[in-house]
């Protein structure tokens, strides 16, 4: 540490300058003497003829420098000095004890009660002024410190306050997060969905969604951006857009130019497209993983792809429990990657339940993560459940196996209770150039 004294430092170290001294000491010519040295060297002086007077002064007044006798009737000087020290004071005072004890015994005790030099009587003026300065040194590096530290406190302030602002900003980040999931439930008709969405921060990379194919067919998806906090918020939040915002943006959607009709692009086509605009268009270093279902509910035909995210699941009414797909590989990683779309069937009393690998990997206190094994076991003793009141039990479940409340990593899913068939929708046949439309 630097401990030399520069024009740099603050107006608290400046202020040492003006030098305030008691003297205490029942001999009144002794106090004269000790006071006209101290007036010699730039000390304003105050004068205590008892330790009891001096005790009252310094509960009122501040002092740098303190010279007392030991040896008085009433508080002597080391019972003062022992007092003096238990006061609450801002600033640091260099106490000096003037005895003729020469007992090695009595100078530890003074040192024990806080004094800082001792001085043999009759008192020599060069060794009075040396000491004297070795305590203004002191008192210097004193100020020095305190003042670096108001500066220290005041920049904490400023941080505390940036903080505070910064903490305010993520939590209305969290609230739009959480807006981006317009609803949590969504009735089709016959068959119900429900969303879930718990970031492990104030926000994270995780996003749920679905929306509408045709009259009898929805998308939903489920996806993971690399990373967490607001960069993985905001790349997360704008692929959901992609997949979520008009018929007419949707990267999983597509307009026959001959029959001007929306289709479905496949899912691994949609994939497809969702690696190349990372890699083309979007600057950034983070990856995803996606699980994307087709699904027909007319049918409870699954058309499906899964790139890098955990196995999809399904688990049929009787209870049993599925996982289905081959991994695949994240988008935003290698150019040209392929990806291949698998099928499923959903009958009536069947959940599909797409998710984050924030529940898979969520680790107990020794370690152990919850796994697919641990999912499946939910699965199958949650199995009444149902809608949001199942993804309630799961995060409360997840919760009981961490050990707390808050998770080392984001967690989402969006679970499909596929109830019953829902009819097709008739409508009359279209006719283009004379042949039929298919919607």
């Amino acid at each position: 540490m630097d401990t030399n004294v520069t024009r740099q430092d603050t107006a608290e170290i400046a202020a040492i300058a003006h030098k305030r001294a008691l003297v205490v000491d029942d001999s009144a010519a002794q106090r004269l003497v000790l006071a006209k040295n101290l007036e010699r060297w730039g000390y304003d002086v105050t004068e205590a003829a008892s330790g009891d007077a001096a005790l009252e002064l310094c509960k009122s007044h501040p002092f740098d420098l303190i010279l007392s006798d030991w040896m008085m009737p009433g508080l002597n000087g080391l019972e003062f000095c022992r007092a003096f020290r238990g006061l609450n004071r801002d600033a640091y005072c260099y106490f000096i004890l003037l005895t003729s004890k020469n007992d090695k015994n009595a100078v530890a005790e003074g040192l024990n009660v806080g004094a800082d030099d001792f001085l043999s009587k009759p008192v020599s003026t060069p060794e009075l002024r040396a000491r004297i300065m070795a305590g203004e040194r002191l008192i210097a590096m004193e100020r020095q410190v305190n003042a670096r530290n108001d500066e220290l406190r005041a920049a904490l302030r400023k941080l505390q306050a940036l903080y505070d602002a910064v903490d305010r900003d993520l939590m209305e980040a969290r609230k739009l997060q959480q807006s981006l999931i317009r609803d949590r439930f969504h009735d089709f008709g016959g068959s119900q969905l429900s969303l879930m969405l718990h970031s492990s921060g104030h926000v994270g990379g995780d996003m749920v969604g679905t929306f509408p194919i045709n009259a009898d067919r929805v998308g939903i998806y489920s996806l993971d951006v690399s990373g967490h906090g607001v960069a993985a918020a905001l790349l997360g939040a704008r692929i959901g857009g992609m997949l979520g915002g008009a018929t007419s943006q949707n990267i999983a959607l597509s307009r026959n130019h001959m029959t001007g009709q929306i289709e479905a692009v496949a899912p691994h086509d949609v994939a497809a497209r969702m690696n190349t605009l990372m890699l083309q268009e979007i600057e950034t270093d983070a990856y995803l993983t996606i699980a994307y279902a087709d699904v027909d509910l007319s049918t409870g035909r699954v058309l499906m792809v899964q790139a890098g995210h955990p196995h999809p699941l399904i688990q049929r009414g009787d209870g049993a429990v599925e996982y289905l797909g081959e991994g695949g590989l994240p988008i935003g990683l290698l150019d040209g990657a392929q990806y291949a779309s698998f099928e499923a069937e959903l009958r009536p009393g069947d959940r599909l339940f797409l998710y984050s690998d924030g529940i898979v990997e969520c680790a107990n206190d020794a370690g152990a993560e919850f796994g697919e094994q641990g999912l499946r076991a939910l699965f199958q003793r949650l199995h009444k459940a149902r809608g949001l009141s199942f993804l309630d039990r799961l995060k409360w479940d997840l919760a009981a196996w961490a050990g707390r409340d808050e998770f080392g990593d984001d967690v989402s899913g969006a679970l499909l209770e596929f109830s019953a068939y829902k009819p097709a929708r008739q409508t009359a046949t279209r006719y283009y150039r004379g042949q039929p439309m298919q919607d």
